[in-house]
């Protein structure tokens, strides 16, 4: 279903960036829902931090086709896994979409907007695009408020987190929804991979060990069976 609005722009682009890992590469592109692939690491919970009538960032105007000082609903959360915060996310629409086509929002409350986007065929979207995102972006104060075990503290944020979004579109209505990725989501990837490479090593190890005295202990019957064999029979 072709859609007139767009995410990408100078900053915002489709191709991942090739300093990207290949982890962040492959949750920066994944199609479908964020939430439905965080529930394949545990048990996901939203939790809201903001509702709100409010501006809209920047850079979020052109990608809702919204005139300068527009106002939009604004909804802001985290999703955490196992108790543990992995995305923060801020979505918007103008705030005449929010009492029109897309006013499901503001009755989600701790439902994820996944509910409204992926069971209604009638909803178009854009292509992901991603980026690196600074403290001068307002994103960055987001998602640094979750980092630390106070969650409020931010001397120990990242210089940059990793982002993506995407505009959904239903009946010419705009919906932006922008998903930063915390240093909790990759530390857990990266401790997941060690853990099934240590496997798959010791598993390798435990074969080559098995099968080594095995082939070992074949050679010397066979050569001992070699020594015993009468004059004439054949080797």
């Amino acid at each position: 279903m072709p859609i007139r609005f767009d995410a990408a722009d100078a900053h915002w682009r489709v191709a991942p960036l090739a300093a990207f890992s290949a982890a962040q590469k492959d949750w920066l592109t994944r199609g479908g829902s964020l939430t439905a692939h965080l529930r394949t690491l545990g048990q996901v919970r939203v939790r809201v931090t903001r509702e709100a009538v409010d501006m809209p960032w920047s850079d979020e105007c052109a990608a809702l086709g919204l005139a300068p000082r527009e106002r939009a609903w604004v909804r802001e959360i985290v999703l955490e896994v196992d108790g543990v915060p992995f995305v923060a996310a801020h979505s918007a629409t103008p705030l005449g979409a929010s009492h029109g086509v897309w006013q499901a929002m503001r009755r989600l409350r701790t439902r994820p907007l996944a509910e409204l986007l992926y069971s209604d065929s009638g909803v178009a979207r854009s292509a992901l695009v991603s980026r690196r995102v600074s403290a001068r972006h307002p994103l960055h104060a987001l998602a640094a408020r979750e980092i630390g075990e106070t969650g409020s503290a931010c001397a120990h944020a990242p210089h940059a987190f990793v982002a993506r979004r995407s505009v959904f579109e239903r009946h010419g209505k705009p919906l932006l929804v922008t998903e930063c990725m915390l240093p909790a989501l990759w530390a857990y990837l990266a401790e997941s991979a060690g853990k099934a490479s240590a496997a798959h090593t010791s598993h390798t190890s435990h074969s080559a060990r098995e099968r080594g005295p095995l082939g070992h202990t074949a050679s010397r019957a066979h050569q001992g069976a070699h020594q015993h064999l009468p004059p004439g029979a054949p080797r």
